[in-house]
């Protein structure tokens, strides 16, 4: 790594001392050991001394002493021209002048987010060199990264802190659906950071159930952003007009001066922002997704939650090589982007072809990879046949929910596409469905049965 002018002050000398104070101070090994990596050094031979170092510390759990490293470095440098230079550098960091312990300590940390830029700087010139204008995205992940390097450790958590908040009985604060009957097995709808999958074949409803999600999510004052790959924003905007009017959608432009004063009336009540985004479909990436809300956040919109129609269209930021991990893969950074950025997720995902034909689709007829089916906190499924369609019905399943019950079916419950309108008081098990069926088979039996022995005694008389 080429030295930088602007850092010439944690150059060579520096890192001479910086090496001097991890072999001899102990307790400063351990904070920056675990951060350091040995391309941060740009001498050949104290890259060498680091390996040996850390490689001492991992089996060891402490450094070795200057004698240490030396017989490590007679008995396993086979080269006796390069060994003599690393026990000559050695010599040296051991004899270096220290300035002042206090600031080479405090500028290691300092040193090695500034290799890592150094690094991020390399790669920024090829990509603008080669014009590689969509891979600005990860150039932006990147200098992220340099910059938390060393940072502080949030992931773990004290079992006894924020014994006040833990214990608060509505600690997780959801954001209901605004689908009562699953809500309540939500126990109030999903938390920030949490994510919820709706699964359906296609032409069922995903739409509609995810429409309906923003919209209410907006009506109780919160902050969405609704992403969508396949519709026509008109239509998005007219479906929530629908919600807010309970204007049928063919009536809108008929009753437009109607619909107009109660839109507008929203508009000037509500403080908040529901905005609507179409993106190109199987070129996004999740992380040029997060940038989308991190452009409302400079905006000076605090997203509360987004809502994703569908994830299927969203590409992985890798290519992995394999559809099935790459469809996992973006699932997964889905969820951790809500997690990250604190909000709450929705999106939805195709059912498999077997799912077009089923009462209930269940988690294993999601489309694509099953690794999908193993991320998020809540899946709910959406069936519907033939005759359910005529009638404007559906059954809709929780087939997998961290939160609450799952196995819950909600059968032939009300599900109007055109009005948005879905209703879930009547609520069954997957065991009890299917004792349901049966005993609707025991019926039918019955009632053949009671056909046959009439026909008999007509006969017979």
């Amino acid at each position: 790594m080429a030295t930088s002018k602007n850092f010439e002050y944690l150059g060579n000398t520096f890192q001479l001392q910086l090496l001097n104070q991890i072999i001899v101070d102990k307790d400063f090994s351990h904070t920056i050991l675990d951060v350091i990596e040995n391309e941060y050094f740009e001498n050949k031979y104290f890259k060498i001394i680091i390996q040996m170092v850390k490689e001492y510390y991992l089996k060891y759990d402490h450094t070795p002493s200057f004698e240490t490293l030396e017989q490590i470095t007679k008995s396993e440098l086979q080269q006796a021209v390069a060994s003599k230079i690393v026990l000559d550098t050695i010599k040296k960091i051991k004899d270096a002048p220290i300035d002042g312990v206090g600031f080479v300590q405090e500028k290691a940390l300092k040193f090695c987010k500034q290799q890592e830029l150094q690094k991020v700087m390399g790669k920024a010139q090829k990509i603008i060199d080669g014009g590689e204008f969509e891979n600005y995205d990860t150039l932006e992940e990147m200098v992220k990264t340099a910059l938390q390097v060393g940072a502080k450790d949030t992931s773990m958590l004290d079992v006894f802190s924020n014994l006040d908040q833990v214990l608060e009985e509505d600690y997780r604060h959801p954001i209901p659906m605004g689908i009562p009957g699953i809500d309540r097995l939500l126990k109030g709808g999903l938390a920030k950071g949490e994510i919820g999958v709706i699964l359906a074949p296609t032409g069922v409803g995903k739409s509609t159930v995810l429409t309906k999600i923003s919209n209410h999510a907006f009506n109780l004052g919160f902050n969405v952003l609704q992403i969508f790959f396949e519709d026509n924003p008109k239509v998005i905007q007219r479906k929530h007009f629908t919600l807010w009017t309970k204007v049928h959608p063919d009536d809108l432009s008929e009753k437009k001066e109607e619909v107009m004063k109660r839109v507008v009336e929203i508009e000037e009540s509500m403080p908040n922002k529901l905005i609507l985004k179409k993106l190109p479909s199987d070129t996004m990436t999740m992380l040029q997704i997060k940038n989308q809300i991190r452009k409302m956040v400079s905006d000076g919109i605090k997203v509360d939650m987004i809502v994703l129609d569908y994830i299927d269209c969203i590409v992985p930021d890798k290519n992995l090589g394999d559809e099935w991990k790459s469809e996992g893969s973006v699932m997964r950074a889905f969820e951790a982007m809500c997690h990250e950025m604190n909000i709450v997720g929705w999106t939805a995902t195709q059912g498999n072809r077997s799912s077009i034909s089923s009462e209930v689709v269940t988690t294993d007829q999601m489309g694509g990879s099953i690794k999908k089916a193993q991320v998020g906190h809540v899946i709910i499924s959406v069936a519907k046949t033939l005759q359910q369609k005529e009638l404007k019905l559906a059954t809709i399943a929780i087939t997998k929910s961290r939160i609450g019950d799952d196995g819950v079916v909600f059968e032939n419950c009300k599900f109007d596409n055109a009005m948005i309108e879905i209703d879930t008081e009547s609520s069954m098990t997957f065991l009890g469905l299917e004792e349901q069926k049966e005993e609707r088979q025991r019926q039918r039996v019955r009632e053949l049965l009671e056909k046959r022995k009439q026909k008999e005694t007509q006969t017979n008389n």
